[in-house]
């Protein structure tokens, strides 16, 4: 089991930057890939960015050259820095760990880019 913890999010104006973090605890967090997804309303959930303990990272296309994940293996953390946020960007981001069939999730964090 692995329980994820996260923290960030609220309100941005458009052009603004956020940053999210996620703390894992549990067993064998070092083998899991982390990541963070997000929804909208009445849209499906997707993959933001995501990062293996070893360093390698993934992004979706939407986000790249914008948004930054890290992770600190020590403190079994993962951070997401946003910037230059767009209003249709406003969704529930949810922290992310995955290793082999098992998959767990965050309760969810609101991020909600506004004027």
């Amino acid at each position: 089991q692995v329980q994820l913890v996260e923290s960030g999010g609220g309100l941005v104006q458009p052009g603004g930057s956020l940053s999210l973090s996620c703390a894992a605890s549990g067993s064998f967090v070092l083998n899991y890939a982390m990541g963070w997804y997000r929804q909208a309303p009445g849209k499906q959930r997707e993959l933001v960015a995501a990062a293996t303990s070893g360093g390698n990272t993934n992004y979706a296309d939407s986000v790249k050259g914008r948004f930054t994940i890290s992770r600190d293996n020590a403190k079994n953390t993962v951070y997401l820095q946003m910037n230059s946020l767009k209003p249709e960007e406003t969704a529930v981001y949810y922290c992310n760990a995955q290793w082999l069939s098992r998959q767990f999730w965050g309760q969810g964090t609101q991020v909600t880019v506004s004027s």
